[in-house]
């Protein structure tokens, strides 16, 4: 995690100031604000309801705040237009889902190599970026196989490569080991902390699981929409 006394340390990969969002009469987010440094890893952690998942939701674009700001690098998130937020989730946000989210009638490889199709990445480099990460999740020998003859825990390797092979600099996971055994959701987070610690990419994790925040440099508690606790 980079060292927060130096002079010369990188800008933050994402400023959140006061978000606010609400459904209804119910306020979900009471004015949250948070800073991600580029290689740190944050947990959201919480009990249910406390709006851990709006708030990974607004993050990545998914959802608007109703107030307050989103900075990803020099881009306002939350004033971006609904192209150019597409656009630029495709190239600078990873997502990994509880349930995998893979497309079934695709193999692995396509899957994988999903995200860089939609940037019109050159086939070339398609081949070798996907080949490349299929070998660090260990799953290389199952590129061609399609999701339904994958375990969960492979699956879930899947999903993480695809998350990670446009290189974002910014990576959400929702609850990333909650849909898998103790034995393979060890693995995740070994495979997590890894990749994150090698490339340099911010993570923000939602989880209820002890497991998971320990892999994370810091702990944000959130109770009824706000964050009532950093550690």
């Amino acid at each position: 995690m980079p060292n927060a006394d130096r002079p010369d340390r990188p800008s933050p990969v994402l400023i959140a100031e006061g978000l606010e969002r609400s459904y209804g009469q119910r306020k979900v987010l009471g004015g949250v604000s948070l800073r991600i440094m580029p290689g740190e890893r944050v947990a959201l952690t919480g009990p249910s309801g406390s709006g851990k998942s709006t708030l990974l939701n607004c993050l990545g674009g998914v959802d608007r705040p109703d107030a307050g700001t989103i900075l990803l690098g020099s881009t306002r998130l939350d004033r971006i237009d609904g192209a150019g937020l597409a656009q630029l989730r495709r190239e600078r946000i990873g997502t990994i889902f509880q349930f995998f989210h893979l497309l079934p009638t695709l193999t692995v490889a396509e899957n994988v190599e999903l995200p860089l199709r939609l940037l019109k990445a050159e086939p070339a480099a398609i081949t070798a970026r996907v080949r490349t990460l299929l070998e660090r999740v260990g799953l290389a020998a199952q590129s061609e196989a399609l999701p339904s003859q994958l375990s969960g825990g492979e699956q879930q390797r899947v999903a993480i490569a695809r998350a990670l092979v446009h290189r974002p600099s910014l990576v959400l996971a929702d609850e990333p080991t909650g849909n898998l055994d103790s034995a393979n959701g060890a693995g995740i987070l070994t495979l997590l902390r890894e990749i994150s610690d090698e490339a340099g990419q911010a993570l923000v994790l939602v989880t209820h699981s002890e497991e998971a925040a320990a892999i994370c440099h810091r702990r944000l508690h959130l109770r009824d929409g706000r964050i009532v606790k950093e550690t």
